[in-house]
């Protein structure tokens, strides 16, 4: 059985720390006056470096250490937040995700730099000292701060026997409970074992601290946040007498067992419902570790291959099946399709996630562009509990960063030129998600100028992609912003200007099985849509035959299917369309499209697929029915068939190729303008 990697847990835990940080961060940008949003940015600090330390990260703990002594004089009312100090602090918190990432690393004068910065924001005696290397002394705030009230603490705690075997190592807490006062700390050996039953990697001994100190009982707390789950810990406030009674050590007679919950010793005072604090979370907490498990992304992946391995021989028997006369195989054969069915709605589900995962990066992304532009910016954004399979987000990241630096960069105006057209200073970037069908469609509008037509057809006559006054409609023009090497961007800056991101956008959801639409107002705005299939893995299908070959059909674009009599397709030779409740499709013979060479069966059917409000009829042989689609991917020699999507196996072992809705679609939008045109 394979043990999991102390350290590969750390880092696991450390990015989803920064992810909280990161956000905190950005929400304190709009409510810099918001307590709450520092307490929580201050714990995120906090528990990075300690879990850093605790871990062997030394370099992560020192540094962090700044940054959470700048956010502690915020907390305590002595600096104010600034937008400057919360930028200074994202700086710095992508450096220490370096620091988890490459910890034995040369990251230069990165360090120093970054926080010769936070100096600057803070200012103070406490920055100047934080731009010292390594370990600084406890902060002059703290120092320098007038007399406080000191509370005494009895604290007792254990850790589990495989603590230091996962990393934790309990001296660093002991240290942490030094900086908060004067400490006396006693170890309690009584539970360790005979030399011939040790184990040296077994962590036996537990500790009774007795700690004077200004802080509350929150500063202790925060000292085992990061072991909490874990442990057994009892924390009781004493008083001064009790205190001095238990401050010599030597003088105790024998050690005190460690208690899970707070005893009754008469010279102690418990703080009021110390316990109901103490557990209350503890339970909480347990409860949300039992609900879910960590599973590496690689081994969903393998059970869906399973998964797909079993749909497929599930078609097969039920292929067998249904060629036989035995009921009992016909039962059981069913009962195998129910169980295969629901196997697979229950792994899709589970290889699903929110958009909001992939929404949230670019609360940063946009943060940094506002600074960088000048501009002000408002990132809006809706739909984000959409669920979309978990490596159609993988893939899509990069796309939707080109897309969302395109809309800041040539879309929206800077403050004084949205003033001078009437419009508010700040611009919006609304991100928006919402499912269709079997397709999730992903907006990214802006509020902005629109898209310039006439620089566009410029740009592209006299780069060659179109003739000089070639007739081109709106949808056609402004799809040429996705040709490569395209951009109208007058120079070239750090955000655009090489034509190189939206042909990326381009290629990647093409490689999904998506599409893209766009729409622009002058002086409005533009919205490009998204549109792509919820999961790549496994798809319901609609299974059709071609002449002698069959092919399948994603369900969810299939509106309907008609009959085609022998005597309308004669008549419909030339002019391509069928009228469907007084409105004209245009129809595909995949016949004479896949050039089979066979003749059209007696009673042909169309099939009338969609995507968005666009619609085409595929004229079929026969329908065959419904089929459980496992996706595999074309070989490299097919990459240029746009025709296909994909392969499938059926039951028979046979291979039926996948059709590509959005290209056959746009093909039979192509042929209905042509004929158009010529009719």
């Amino acid at each position: 059985m394979s043990t999991l990697d102390p350290v590969a847990v750390f880092r696991t835990e450390a990015a989803e720390c920064l992810e909280a940080i990161e956000a905190g961060l950005l929400d304190l940008t709009h409510q810099l006056d918001n307590k709450d949003l520092v307490d929580a940015v201050f714990r995120g600090l906090h528990t990075l470096k300690g879990s850093g330390a605790m871990f062997g990260f030394e370099a992560l703990a020192a540094f962090t250490h700044h940054c959470e002594t700048a956010f502690d004089r915020v907390r305590k009312g002595e600096v104010a937040a600034t937008s400057e100090l919360v930028a200074a602090v994202l700086a710095a918190q992508d450096h220490m995700r370096a620091l988890v990432d490459q910890p034995d690393a040369d990251h230069g004068d990165t360090g120093n730099k970054l926080l010769a910065q936070l100096q600057a924001a803070v200012g103070g005696k406490q920055a100047a000292a934080a731009a010292a290397p390594a370990a600084a002394p406890p902060p002059a705030a703290v120092r320098d701060a007038p007399a406080k009230k000191k509370n005494s603490w009895r604290i007792r705690f254990s850790l589990p026997a495989n603590s230091m075997a996962n990393g934790t190592n309990p001296l660093g807490l002991l240290d942490e409970l030094r900086d908060l006062g004067e400490c006396s700390v006693r170890a309690d050996t009584s539970a360790i074992p005979a030399l011939d039953d040790l184990v040296p990697t077994e962590l036996h001994i537990s500790w009774d601290v007795t700690l004077t100190s200004e802080q509350d009982r929150s500063a202790i707390d925060d000292v085992f946040i990061f072991v909490l789950d874990d442990m057994e810990l009892s924390v009781e406030e004493i008083s001064d007498t009790a205190a001095a009674t238990a401050a010599p050590v030597e003088e105790r007679a024998a050690p005190v067992p460690v208690a899970a919950t707070s005893t009754a010793v008469p010279e102690f005072r418990p703080v009021e419902a110390v316990p109901a604090k103490r557990e209350a979370p503890a339970a909480v907490s347990q409860a949300k570790a039992a609900e879910s498990v960590r599973v590496p992304a690689e081994r969903l992946d393998e059970l869906m291959d399973r998964v797909g391995e079993l749909v497929i021989a599930q078609s097969r028997l039920s292929q067998l099946a249904s060629a036989s006369t035995d009921i009992a195989l016909r039962s059981v054969s069913e009962e195998i399709e129910r169980l295969s069915g629901e196997l697979r709605d229950t792994m899709m589900v589970l290889r699903m996630v929110p958009v909001a995962t992939l929404f949230s990066r670019f609360r940063r992304l946009v943060h940094d562009l506002a600074r960088e532009t000048g501009k002000v910016i408002e990132l809006v954004t809706e739909g984000e509990s959409t669920e979309v399979d978990k490596t159609v987000i993988e893939r899509l990241a990069d796309p939707l960063v080109h897309l969302v630096r395109n809309s800041i960069d040539h879309g929206l105006e800077t403050p004084a030129d949205r003033l001078a057209s009437g419009k508010t200073e700040a611009g919006t970037v609304t991100l928006s998600a919402r499912q269709a069908g079997g397709e999730v469609i992903i907006s990214i509008k802006d509020d902005g100028r629109g898209i310039n037509r006439e620089r566009v057809r410029a740009k592209a006559e006299s780069s060659g992609l179109i003739q000089p006054g070639q007739p081109l409609s709106d949808s056609e023009l402004l799809q040429l912003i996705f040709a490569p090497g395209f951009s109208t961007a007058a120079a070239i800056t750090n955000l655009s200007g090489r034509g190189v991101g939206m042909d990326v956008v381009k290629k990647t959801v093409e490689a999904l099985r998506g599409a893209i639409d766009i729409v622009s107002m002058p002086g409005q705005g533009s919205e490009v849509s998204l549109r792509i299939p919820l999961t790549l893995a496994i798809i319901d299908g609609l299974l059709v035959r071609v002449g002698s070959g069959r092919y399948v059909i994603p369900l969810s674009a299939v509106e309907e299917c008609l009959e085609l009599s022998l005597e309308e397709d004669l008549r419909s030779r030339g002019r391509s369309f069928i009228s469907l409740r007084d409105s004209l499709v245009p129809f595909l013979r995949l016949r004479d499209l896949f050039r089979t060479g066979t003749k059209p069966d007696v009673h042909q059917k169309v099939v009338v697929i969609s995507t968005g409000t666009e619609r085409v009829g595929l004229v079929v042989d026969q329908i065959i029915g419904d089929h459980q689609t496992v996706i595999k991917s074309m070989s490299k020699l097919h990459n240029n068939v746009a025709t296909f999507s994909g392969a499938t196996i059926l039951g028979d072992g046979s291979v039926a190729l996948i059709l590509d809705v959005g290209h056959l679609v746009a093909a039979g939008q192509q042929q209905e303008a042509q004929l158009r045109v010529a009719g």
